[in-house]
């Protein structure tokens, strides 16, 4: 499906990432990057987002099933392949609750994946825990250092890893 950047970032993506990752930077990439991605990938055609670009890392869509509203809900999110599977961090930016997205999967763990304009594919979600959780966590943080900080701010929540199966 896709396939991890090989080259390492340039100094400015570790200088956005450095950012993104700080107390106040996050807080601000949480309002904006979403946004801008969407607008991003709707002029682009699904094949490009500015959180991708900044951070060196590939970007889906996931579309879930909201817990409450049995809506779909579509979010960009950065995404670390393994195989045909894809493992996703549910950071929340470093916040202390759980993003919305990753309530859904919990609720109804169908979703849907759309990657650099290819038609969009189904999978299943589930959360991983201990050597497995360990491995995607190390390989996302290596990937986005981040998420180490996102940790450190998570105020004692345990920040879920998913790993997501083609259906």
């Amino acid at each position: 499906m896709m396939s991890p950047h090989s080259s390492q970032p340039h100094w400015w993506q570790r200088s956005a990432q450095a950012v993104a990752s700080s107390r106040y930077g996050s807080k601000l990439a949480s309002r904006l990057l979403p946004r801008l991605d969407r607008a991003v990938l709707r002029l682009s055609g699904n094949r490009f987002t500015v959180s991708s670009a900044m951070s060196h890392v590939p970007v889906v869509m996931l579309t879930t099933t909201g817990a409450k509203s049995g809506q779909p809900r579509t979010v960009p999110l950065l995404a670390f392949p393994d195989g045909e599977k894809v493992a996703l961090i549910a950071s929340s930016f470093g916040n202390t609750k759980h993003p919305a997205w990753y309530l859904n999967l919990r609720a109804n763990p169908r979703a849907l994946l759309t990657f650099h304009g290819q038609p969009a594919r189904p999978y299943i979600a589930r959360e991983v825990s201990g050597a497995e959780r360990e491995l995607h966590w190390q390989r996302a943080a290596r990937a986005y250092p981040g998420y180490n900080a996102y940790r450190e701010r998570a105020g004692g929540r345990e920040i879920p890893v998913l790993l997501l199966e083609p259906e």
